[in-house]
């Protein structure tokens, strides 16, 4: 029984510091939610690199990452890849034309 009695002590206590902190020292600043349209997803307009892929961000939904964010993201990449395709096929037809 006095083990109980301490548990519940221990318990109560912890919540009454867990209470007056939450009191004194707030619950953090809250950011406010973004505009409809705005998103945290960026990349360069041209030359993406390794590190950029890595730093993205996706907003989260309630069912996982906004599809709409990641389908652009998606899109932006197979753009930069297409036309790095390209250059390379450039290059290689000017180095054996020569």
């Amino acid at each position: 029984m006095l083990v109980l009695e301490y548990i519940l002590v221990a318990v109560l206590v912890g919540a009454g510091l867990f209470g007056l902190s939450i009191f004194v020292f707030g619950r953090g600043e809250e950011l406010g939610p973004l505009p409809r349209q705005a998103s945290p997803t960026k990349l360069p307009e041209t030359g993406v690199l390794g590190d950029d892929v890595r730093k993205l961000k996706f907003q989260v939904r309630l069912r996982g990452y906004d599809m709409r964010e990641v389908d652009w993201a998606l899109a932006r990449l197979a753009e930069e890849l297409e036309e790095l395709r390209a250059q390379s096929a450039g290059h290689e037809l000017e180095t054996a034309d020569e």
